[in-house]
C-alpha cells in the first residue's frame, strides 16, 4: 500500500506538537484570517503572542514574498516566523520576521524567542 502524506499537514503537525509540552496554547485552524489573509499558527504564552508561517520550501522570491505577507499585514509589534523544512539558522529580514528552520524550531526551547 502507498500511502501519500501533505509534507504542509506533516510539518504543521510537527510545529504543534512539541509546543503542547512548552505550555503555548496554538490557534490551528488553516482557514483563519486574520485582515483576509492566512496565518497558519497563532501561539500565546503569558502576554506575548507568535504568528507563524510554516513552508514546506522557499525557493522564489515570489513564495518568500507569498510567506510574508499575512506576517505583514497583521500591523502590530507581536513576533512573526517562518519555519521552513530547510536546516538553517535563524535570521531576522528587515520586516522584523524570524526564519528558521524546523530542526531549530522543534529543538531549541527558546525558538519563539529568538
Amino acid at each position: 500500500m502507498i500511502v501519500l502524506l501533505d509534507v504542509k499537514i506533516v510539518l504543521s503537525t510537527l510545529l504543534y506538537q512539541p509546543s503542547l509540552f512548552l505550555v503555548y496554547f496554538f490557534s490551528i485552524d488553516p482557514k483563519r484570517k486574520l485582515k483576509q489573509l492566512e496565518i497558519d499558527f497563532v501561539a500565546n504564552k503569558g502576554s506575548k503572542k507568535y504568528y507563524i508561517q510554516s513552508a514546506y520550501e522557499m525557493p522564489t522570491e515570489e513564495k518568500l514574498r507569498q510567506e510574508k505577507r499575512s506576517l505583514i499585514k497583521v500591523g502590530n509589534s507581536f513576533k512573526k516566523i517562518i519555519v521552513v523544512k530547510d536546516n538553517i539558522r535563524p535570521r531576522t529580514d528587515e520586516e522584523g520576521i524570524v526564519t528558521m528552520g524546523l530542526i531549530n524550531f522543534l529543538l531549541d526551547q527558546n525558538s519563539l524567542d529568538l
